[in-house]
């Protein structure tokens, strides 16, 4: 295999393809930012200009971008680009229909499509500890699955394109109302008099714990509130949530109510505010500060690199 290319060298993309040159895999990038590409042709990958120029030349391209919209944008720069022999691995939260007909227009040139969304926080993502939902036929999936190892540990193969940002778009729903669950049960047990350290501890080894909490929470109470994913792109992936819900005509109740908040998040906050800000809407109401000493300002993963490997599904 040739170089792989990479385009999109954001918040979680960048440590992707930050975690393919660790492993030595020959990378050619790609981003608007020329300082961030300037940094990883520093570090040994090579400018890969445009993304017409990555795919055609490489066997593989993998996206990771903001939205449904720069996915669709830099699909029909590399279109004409794709033939047989190339693959498209589309890492991106993206709208489950759109990747669907960007799959079928890939596969009319001959080239293959595989969706590949990550879940489990930027700092797995730099380290190659993040999950991966690959969804794609069994023979171009296997085709990337060495790839896929090295950028993430657990990669679930979930069916054919599509099923994976369906499967993304609903673990991203619960992070958000379990996020917004732990902003009022913090704010509450501090109004009751309970140190926040506590609090923290006492959700950490009861029933009411949750990956969420024992990562954002200790951003809420270092002060950091930073997490690497902002309110635009929270409300981008519940609305995508909903809107898959409204599709088969499921009557949510919760999700409308949480893309509500998350608005009034975005006024007071800003559009662009990080997602663990949403507990300065309670500390706004309430006059209290939820804070407490002893938690970090950023996130570490702690667990050591390894190889990753296929998710087997229990039958």
């Amino acid at each position: 295999m040739r170089e792989t290319g990479f385009i999109g060298l954001g918040a979680v993309g960048g440590k992707l393809a930050g975690n393919l040159l660790d492993n030595d895999v020959a990378l050619a990038v790609c981003d608007l930012d020329a300082a961030k590409v300037a940094d990883f042709t520093a570090r040994g990958a090579r400018d890969g200009a445009t993304p017409a120029a990555l795919m055609q030349s490489c066997d593989v391209v993998i996206t990771s971008l903001p939205s449904p919209a720069a996915s669709e944008m830099v699909l029909a720069e590399m279109l004409p680009q794709m033939g047989p022999g190339k693959i498209w691995i589309e890492m991106s939260t993206t709208d489950p229909d759109l990747i669907v007909a960007q799959a079928a227009r890939v596969a009319e040139t001959g080239a293959q499509a595989v969706e590949a969304p990550v879940s489990g926080g930027c700092h797995r993502a730099a380290t190659g500890n993040i999950s991966i939902f690959a969804g794609g036929p069994r023979p171009a999936f296997e085709l990337v699955l060495p790839l896929l190892t090295i950028l993430g540990r657990q990669i679930l193969h979930t069916g054919e394109v599509g099923t994976a940002s369906r499967l993304k778009v609903m673990t991203n729903y619960l992070a958000t109302a379990n996020l917004l669950t732990l902003c009022e049960a913090l704010t509450t047990m501090q109004a009751a008099g309970l140190d926040p350290a506590t609090t923290f501890e006492a959700i950490r080894i009861s029933s009411g714990t949750s990956f969420v909490h024992e990562t954002e929470s200790q951003l809420i109470l270092s002060g950091s509130r930073d997490v690497d994913f902002t309110l635009d792109l929270v409300a981008k992936d519940v609305g995508l949530f909903q809107a898959l819900a409204e599709a088969h005509g499921v009557p949510l109740e919760l999700s409308p109510q949480i893309l509500a908040l998350i608005g009034d998040g975005q006024a007071r906050l800003g559009e662009n505010a990080q997602s663990d800000r949403m507990i300065e809407r309670l500390e706004m109401a309430t006059g209290l500060s939820v804070r407490a000493d002893g938690f970090p300002q950023e996130l570490i993963d702690d667990q050591p690199p390894v190889r990753g490997a296929e998710v087997i599904l229990r039958r």
